[in-house]
């Protein structure tokens, strides 16, 4: 028989060997990971320098044809106001008929010499406005003469993609006469002339055509 005492000094080891296996087994506890960092929206980048200028640009413009049409509308009042009698207006309008070749980057009308109107555009707006009103209002009676500029940029793809390194500037003047109480209308007409044996500087060509009608219907009296 194994002596009391040796027996619970075995128990006693057995105890404290299954102790220490308890604690070497059991798994050292993993340290929380720190959720990521939420990432801060970055700033919009500013628009590049270019296309600052190109808008403030195309803002100044804007401005410079307000004041030259204002300025002109002004002269006609004050010129028709001066000439007495009933007056006269005049409408001025500008069409771009001009072929697939050519492509419009800058429009000038001056009117008695004074500029009233003026715009340069590369982007294809000016070319794709078919239609511009350039003025409108009260004129003086009698002879008036309107010059125009149209600067056009060569257009062609392909083996004629060198067109787009040419220019062709056309300009002409029409004179026209305004008459006393009526509504005289102006029409010029940017367009190609000839044909495929016309050389391309000479194509470009400007048309004006006036028209006359009475401004305001004659009012007639009743009959009593």
């Amino acid at each position: 028989m194994i002596p009391l005492a040796s027996f619970r000094g075995l128990v006693v080891g057995v105890v404290l060997i299954l102790g220490a296996g308890m604690a070497m087994a059991q798994p050292t506890p993993t340290p929380p990971t720190a959720p990521p960092p939420t990432p801060t929206p970055e700033p919009a980048a500013p628009a590049p320098a270019g296309i600052r200028l190109r808008s403030l640009e195309q803002r100044v413009q804007a401005l410079k044809e307000q004041a030259w049409r204002t300025k002109a509308r002004v002269g006609m009042l004050k010129e028709a106001l001066l000439g007495g009698g009933i007056g006269a207006r005049a409408t001025i309008a500008h069409q771009n008929k001009m072929g697939g070749s050519f492509r419009l980057i800058k429009l000038v009308y001056a009117l008695d010499g004074a500029q009233i109107f003026s715009r340069a555009d590369d982007t294809g707006k000016l070319h794709d406005a078919k239609n511009i009103d350039i003025l409108s209002g009260p004129i003086a009676p009698g002879n008036h003469t309107i010059s125009v500029l149209m600067l056009y940029r060569g257009n062609g793809y392909g083996v004629f993609a060198y067109l787009k390194n040419y220019k062709f500037t056309v300009r002409s003047s029409h004179t026209f006469t305004v008459t006393e109480g009526k509504q005289t209308t102006v029409t010029v007409i940017g367009f190609e002339k000839g044909g495929i044996t016309t050389p391309l500087e000479k194509r470009p060509a400007i048309d004006f055509r006036v028209g006359v009608t009475q401004d305001k219907p004659t009012a007639t009296p009743e009959k009593k």
